[in-house]
C-alpha cells in the first residue's frame, strides 16, 4: 500500500475513526499495531516475520543490556542485536552484490567459480526500520534511553506505518514518550496534517511522476549517447524528480501522523539551497545523515583524531552511506563524492588558518563558506548553484543503471562526446527548466523559513485556492503514479 493510492485512502479514512472512538488509550494503540502491520503485509505478507523477529529480539536484548553490569555480557547482547539486524540487511540486500563480486574475484585470479545465483526478494523499508531498531539497542546500551517497558509501545515504535518503509528514521527520544499518553488530533493539527499530505501528494503525484519521470527515464534507459542539451535535461528532471518524490513521501507520513495526533522529525530542509555540502547534508534526508553521525562518524572518531583522521571518517561514512542506499559500486561512488566534496570543502575551511595570503581564487571560496548561512547575498548565492551543480554531477551514478552508462551520460554533459541524436521533445526540455528553475528559487526563498511560518500567513481563501488547484492535479495526473522510488532502498 502507498500513500498515493485509493486503497490507502480507505484505510486512512477507517483508521481515522476507529482513531477517534471512544476506546481505551491501549485499544487505539492496538489498533495502530494491527493498522501498521497490515500497512507492511499489503507488500508481502511473509516479511511480517522479519519484522516481528526485530521486533522481538531487540526488545529483550534492550532490557537484557539495561539490567547487566557485566561488560562483556552488555557486549554481548549488543552484539546480538547488531548482528541480527545487520545479518539479515546484509543478506537481503547485499547477498547478490557480494556473490556477484566475488565471483569477479575469483576470475581475476584465473579460478572458474560459478554459484547458482540467489533469487533474493528485497523487503520493502529493511533499510529504514534496521536502522530505527538499532539505534533503540545502541542508545539503551550507551545509557542513552532506558528501555521501554511497554512491549505495545515498543513494537508500535517500530513499526508505525507512517515512517515504517520509507523514514523518516525515527529514534526512541523522538516517538516512544508519545505513546505513552493519549493523543488525538486537534482540529488545527487535523487541517494541517491533510495540508501537509496533500502537498506531498502532489510533489510525488504530479512534480515527480506526471512532469519529471519520463524525460529522466527515457534518456537514462537508452543504450547509446544523446546530445549534451538531452542529457543535462534527463539529469535535471531526475534532481527534481528524486527530491520531489522522496521529499514527498516525507511530507505525507508527517501529515498522516500528525492527523493522528503524532509528531514525526523534519527529513527535508530545502536542500537544493544548500550552501556547500555540508549544509546539503543539514537538509537532505536529515534523519539518515543525523544517524550517521551519532551512530557512525561520531564512534570512528569524529574530528577529535586529528585533520586525517577526520578526512578518513568523512569518506567511510560516506562511502557507507552510499552503500547503504543500494548494492551497487554506483552507489558507493556516490557516496564517496559526496565525501570527497565534504573534505574538500572542509580543507578550504581550514585554510586561512595555516596560509596567510591565500589566491584570489581560494579567498573567495573561502570567504563565501564561511559568511553566514542566514545572509543571501551574491557570494552565498553562487555557491549555492555550485553546490547544486555538483549535486547534480552526484546524481548521475545514483540514477545510472551502471557505471559504464553513469560515464556516457558525463562525457555528454560535458560535450566530449557531442554527436548524440536529439531525443526529448521542446515541450519536455522546457518543462524541466522551468520545474528546475521553480525549484531553486523556491528553495533559496525558502531556506530560512518553514512551510508552516509561510503557508499558515496566507488568507484562508489563498490558502484553500492553492490546496484546490494541488487536489485538482493529483486527481487529473493520478493514473500515471508509481511507487516510491526510495522503496528500493
Amino acid at each position: 500500500m502507498v500513500f498515493n493510492s485509493y486503497t490507502f485512502v480507505l484505510f486512512f479514512i477507517l483508521l481515522l475513526v476507529l482513531h477517534n472512538l471512544p476506546f481505551s488509550w491501549k485499544i487505539k494503540k492496538i489498533n495502530l499495531l494491527l493498522a501498521s502491520y497490515l500497512f507492511y503485509a499489503l507488500w508481502n505478507p511473509p516479511f511480517i516475520l522479519l519484522l516481528w523477529l526485530s521486533t522481538v529480539v531487540d526488545f529483550y536484548m534492550a532490557r537484557l543490556i539495561a539490567v547487566t553490569e557485566d561488560k562483556t555480557r552488555r557486549r554481548m547482547w549488543l552484539a546480538v542485536s547488531l548482528v541480527l539486524n545487520l545479518g539479515m540487511l546484509s543478506y537481503f540486500k547485499y547477498g547478490g552484490f557480494l556473490l556477484e563480486n566475488f565471483t569477479a574475484l575469483m576470475a581475476s585470479m584465473g579460478i572458474a567459480f560459478q554459484a547458482v545465483k540467489p533469487d533474493i526478494i528485497l523487503p520493502v523499508g529493511i533499510s529504514f526500520y534496521t536502522f530505527v531498531t538499532l539505534s533503540y539497542t545502541i542508545d539503551v546500551y550507551r545509557r542513552k534511553f532506558a528501555p521501554e517497558p511497554s512491549f505495545l509501545n515498543f513494537a508500535l515504535f517500530v513499526t508505525y506505518f507512517p515512517h515504517l518503509v520509507a523514514g523518516p528514521i525515527v529514534r526512541p527520544e523522538d516517538l516512544i514518550p508519545q505513546f505513552k499518553e493519549p493523543r488525538k488530533a486537534t482540529s488545527y493539527q487535523m487541517l494541517w496534517g491533510l495540508f501537509l499530505l496533500s502537498l506531498g501528494l502532489f510533489m510525488k503525484v504530479v512534480i515527480a511522476d506526471g512532469w519529471m519521470a519520463e524525460p529522466a527515464d527515457f534518456i537514462f534507459s537508452l543504450p547509446f549517447p544523446v546530445n549534451p542539451l538531452d542529457a543535462w535535461s534527463a539529469v535535471l528532471a531526475f534532481s527534481a524528480q528524486i527530491f520531489c518524490d522522496f521529499a514527498g513521501y516525507s511530507t505525507c507520513a508527517i501529515g498522516v501522523s500528525l492527523c493522528l495526533g503524532f509528531t514525526l522529525p523534519e527529513n527535508f530542509r530545502f536542500p537544493y539551497a544548500a550552501i556547500g555540502f555540508s549544509d546539503f547534508w543539514r537538509r537532505w534526508h536529515i534523519t539518515l545523515s543525523t544517524w550517521l553521525r551519532d551512530y557512525l562518524y561520531i564512534p570512528l572518531g569524529g574530528n577529535r583524531l586529528g585533520g586525517f583522521r577526520t578526512y578518513i571518517n568523512l569518506m567511510i561514512t560516506m562511502l557507507l552511506g552510499g552503500l547503504w542506499h543500494g548494492a551497487s559500486w554506483n552507489f558507493v561512488i556516490w557516496g564517496g563524492l559526496h565525501g570527497l566534496f565534504l573534505c574538500i570543502e572542509r580543507l578550504f575551511r581550514n585554510l586561512p588558518k595555516k596560509q596567510k595570503n591565500p589566491s584570489l581564487a581560494e579567498d573567495m571560496v573561502i570567504q563565501a563558506t564561511l559568511i553566514p548561512i542566514r545572509s543571501k547575498n551574491m557570494s552565498n548565492l553562487f555557491l549555492a548553484l555550485f553546490t547544486l551543480f555538483l549535486v547534480n554531477i552526484t546524481w548521475v551514478f545514483f540514477r545510472s543503471p551502471d557505471f559504464g552508462s553513469a560515464m556516457r551520460m558525463l562525457l555528454c554533459m560535458f560535450g566530449v562526446i557531442t554527436q548524440g541524436p536529439k531525443m526529448l521533445a521542446t515541450p519536455d526540455m522546457l518543462k524541466v527548466a522551468i520545474v528546475t528553475v521553480a525549484l531553486f528559487c523556491t528553495h533559496w526563498y525558502m531556506r530560512d523559513k518553514s512551510v508552516k511560518a509561510v503557508f499558515g500567513n496566507f488568507p484562508w481563501w489563498l490558502l484553500g485556492t492553492i490546496w484546490s488547484i494541488m487536489l485538482i492535479l493529483i486527481i487529473l495526473t493520478q493514473k500515471s503514479t508509481s511507487s516510491f522510488i526510495y522503496f528500493q532502498f
